[in-house]
């Protein structure tokens, strides 16, 4: 008993130190959202959005809310860095300017050339390896499983 004690403390204090980064804690962010969703993403304002949003972007599945929260994260930044203070990660992540609808477009660029890269690989795996071969069945789900 007193084992799943030290294991349901060590798992709350654990829960207790993932509370989020810096940017997402920070109040003047968390207010510049909740104002930017009221203001922009509600009625004719969300009507508004979605008729001024580039194609691309709902298409990538950018929403209002993930916009007000690009646009509060480079205000948030900004304030940081008139008080002298480094510049914060919010979401887990460094913030990087947007480019089309890629806010990280280095790691896009990898993530793409690593499934190009294992799509070749499950290729050739498929044409060297007989079908009949034992787990090749489990190979080529895993392939797939994994590429995604």
């Amino acid at each position: 008993m007193a084992g799943w004690t030290a294991r349901l403390m060590l798992l709350a204090g654990a829960a207790a130190l993932a509370s989020g980064s810096q940017g997402d804690r920070e109040p003047v962010y968390r207010d510049c959202v909740l104002r930017c969703e009221e203001r922009n993403c509600s009625g004719g304002a969300l009507k508004h959005f979605r008729s001024c949003q580039p194609i691309y972007m709902s298409l990538a599945g950018w929403t209002c809310r993930d916009d007000c929260k690009y646009e509060c994260m480079w205000v948030t930044v900004g304030l940081y860095l008139q008080e002298g203070h480094e510049v914060p990660q919010f979401h887990g992540k460094w913030p990087f300017s947007r480019f089309l609808f890629f806010q990280e477009p280095a790691s896009a660029v990898a993530s793409f050339l690593n499934g190009l890269a294992s799509l070749v690989m499950l290729c050739r795996y498929r044409t060297s390896v007989p079908a009949s071969s034992p787990m090749y069945s489990t190979c080529v789900a895993f392939a797939w499983l994994s590429g995604r």
